[in-house]
């Protein structure tokens, strides 16, 4: 039954079926202005020496070139590898310089493959085998060694390589599993994962918290994982921590930023990133309703809704002149100081928190910063039909 579950074919649902959904609520428009806005800042986003996405593009003082390129990352250029891949394969070719998604995935994948970042590899190879539809079995092989003898791993670099061996099929079956089992095990009782599986592998003023990352990765992954075996009980591991989320969702849709895994409540809101509620939150609530989760539409369109309100700041998060959806809305703060006094406090006692934070450290600060990965997964989560459900 579960072999057969993994050998039926990918039936793709209509392209742009998830923006008639935000069609529906009134959201379709705003969300084809920030597709636009990615497929303009991609091009942007290219180191023109290698053909590859840069780490960061942050905005410049000079009037003449208002983008700064900076870095290079395997990770953040195989999620855009995924965006593009939805695409139809000219405009791929016009963005990447003649090259098309599949062949940009295929060079991240012989560059991961013997790399020291699990993360990489698992993107990797979820990117080679989505877009090309053969799974690399090198990079399986990898994946598979990454999970052996059980030794710590970022929660998120586990649920990559989850999704990367769902993409891959029955080839990818015993990682999957593996590696969906772990995940499981994970969890805190309502839901919240750590940073690292296991937990108590960190040091104690940390080992409690989980960001907004590690949750929604996970879910994606059993999310997918339940629906190509069956598995009803890697769904319901997936809805508790959607509904734990959503439940701690902002008043004004905000996703907040590090959660408590003993009491599932709130560590540190701030910053609250733009990715998180453009793209992050969107691909992973639309995937677990295509595995028969539960609809939440709406948590997406109130996320989704910050973009254009976020109370936090008055300037535009979404600069349409330079192509770029600026990072986040943060504190003015020295840095990380408000997450690591939160973390601390939190960790002596739970729901302690610093008083009168947000009048010391108050939230009023764009980072004028765009990460490629952002872009990617903006297209990947609104025009991907991967996860949609067999009609």
């Amino acid at each position: 039954m579960v072999a057969e579950m993994w050998d039926a074919e990918q039936e793709q649902g209509q392209d742009g079926g998830r923006i008639a959904q935000a069609d529906r609520h009134g959201a379709g428009d705003g969300v084809r202005r920030l597709l636009a806005i990615a497929r303009t800042g991609l091009p942007s986003s290219i180191d023109p020496r290698t053909g590859d996405l840069v780490q960061t593009v942050r905005r410049s003082d000079d009037p003449a070139a208002p983008l700064r390129r900076e870095g290079t990352s395997l990770r953040y250029t195989a999620i855009a590898a995924l965006g593009l891949s939805c695409l139809p394969q000219a405009e791929q070719r016009e963005i990447l310089g003649g090259r098309d998604a599949a062949e940009l995935a295929e060079s991240i994948g012989r560059r991961a493959l013997d790399g020291a970042d699990p993360g990489a590899a698992a993107l990797a190879a979820w990117a080679v085998a989505e877009i090309s539809g053969t799974p690399d079995p090198a990079l399986l092989a990898r994946l598979g060694r990454d999970l052996a003898g059980g030794t710590p791993i970022p929660t998120v670099d586990l649920s990559w390589i989850v999704t990367a061996a769902v993409a891959s099929g029955p080839p990818g079956e015993a990682v999957a599993t593996l590696g969906g089992t772990r995940l499981v095990q994970g969890g805190g009782r309502h839901g919240i994962f750590p940073h690292v599986l296991p937990a108590d592998s960190q040091n104690p003023w940390r080992r409690h918290v989980g960001s907004f990352a590690d949750q929604v990765y996970p879910v994606q992954a059993l999310a997918r994982l339940a629906r190509a075996t069956g598995d009803r009980s890697l769904l319901e591991a997936a809805e508790t921590t959607a509904d734990r989320i959503c439940d701690l969702q902002g008043p004004d849709g905000q996703w907040w930023w590090h959660y408590d895994v003993r009491t599932g409540g709130v560590v540190e809101r701030f910053p609250v990133y733009s990715v998180h509620q453009h793209a992050m939150a969107p691909m992973v609530l639309f995937d677990l309703a295509d595995a028969g989760g539960r609809d939440r539409t709406s948590h997406v369109l109130r996320g989704l809704r910050w973009i254009g309100t976020h109370p936090e700041v008055e300037e535009d998060l979404a600069d349409a002149s330079v192509g770029m959806i600026w990072r986040k809305a943060g504190r003015r703060e020295p840095p990380k100081a408000a997450r690591r006094l939160s973390a601390v406090t939190t960790a002596i006692r739970p729901g302690l928190h610093v008083p009168m934070l947000d009048r010391v450290m108050p939230a009023g600060r764009v980072d004028h910063e765009c990460r490629p990965y952002e872009l990617g997964w903006l297209l990947y989560a609104w025009l991907s039909t991967t996860g949609e459900a067999r009609s």
